[in-house]
């Protein structure tokens, strides 16, 4: 077809603008749209295409902010991996997401309530421009997950076969933070093969649904280490849920205080948790990189 300036000022018409944010929290970055004020969303190829860092925007999770379906939220709020599957939660979005709808004029409510998949959330921006989010109450029942436990145990093993033929047996103790987590207390997270191991367990049949690897290891009793593979996505700089996660276990492992330092690839987190049906809270930043327009 011959492209006149006709035929590309018809296609420049027909072509659909999303304007974006580019947020991060602790590295773990975030391409951010709102469809409360617009109806636009993009089709799993589209975010596929857009993660890519060398011929996209890059990013680890899109976030869609949306009207609220239910009276008790002020939104509603969905996230897609970089392979454009939706995902339950992320925590590092969720504070990311708090400070979008206050930045924008979209609410002046603090906190403010955000339905996902599973669950509402609380977010609320503290005095020091930091978020607090309440993460709501860890699920143990392995079916939560969705896991395939095999029976009852205190903790659990499988054994793997890694992408290069290594095969190991790995023990991990299992927790759903409204998405679902692995946990492997590991003695040094630099040398944990978090690639190879997690992929391996993340996509183990006995996890239908998939699961995001953590990997903790413990510096006292108010401070770990955490490396986290995550689900569509690979490892991450921070994981706000995995995070969680790892406190959570920990803690009921005995080997924790509350509240927990987390130190990620990104940064700190602060994680607290009283045990039993208490809510996890969560506290860290979160930042705007900057704005742009998506033309498809």
């Amino acid at each position: 077809m011959r492209i006149t300036s006709a035929t590309r000022q018809a296609a420049d018409n027909t072509a659909m603008r999303i304007p974006f944010t580019k947020m991060h929290g602790l590295g773990n970055d975030f391409v951010v749209i709102d469809c409360v004020s617009q109806s636009q969303s993009l089709d799993a190829e589209q975010i596929r295409r857009l993660s890519d860092r060398q011929f996209g925007i890059g990013f680890d999770q899109l976030l869609q902010i949306e009207p609220a379906s239910s009276a008790d939220a002020d939104f509603r709020y969905r996230i897609f991996n970089r392979d454009g599957s939706e995902v339950e939660h992320c925590g590092n979005g969720a504070r990311c997401f708090a400070k979008f709808v206050h930045e924008r004029g979209l609410t002046t409510r603090n906190p403010v309530r955000v339905e996902t998949v599973n669950r509402l959330l609380s977010l609320a921006l503290t005095p020091s421009g930091e978020v607090s989010v309440d993460m709501g109450s860890p699920q143990f029942d392995p079916q939560s997950l969705p896991f395939h436990a095999h029976g009852t145990e205190a903790g659990y093993r499988r054994d793997l076969v890694l992408a290069d033929g290594t095969r190991c047996t790995l023990a991990f103790d299992v927790v759903s933070m409204g998405n679902p987590h692995a946990v492997v207390v590991v003695d040094d997270v630099d040398s944990a093969d978090v690639a190879g191991i997690g992929a391996a367990l993340g996509a183990h049949e006995d996890f239908p649904q998939g699961v995001n690897v953590g990997f903790m290891q413990r510096v006292d009793r108010g401070r770990i280490r955490l490396r986290v593979f995550e689900r569509g996505s690979g490892e991450t700089l921070a994981c706000g849920t995995g995070a969680c996660a790892a406190v959570v276990l920990g803690r009921r492992q005995g080997l924790l205080d509350s509240p927990v330092c987390v130190e990620v690839r990104g940064g700190s987190l602060e994680i607290a948790w009283d045990g039993g049906d208490a809510p996890v809270l969560m506290t860290g930043p979160a930042e705007t990189v900057f704005d742009g327009t998506l033309t498809l």
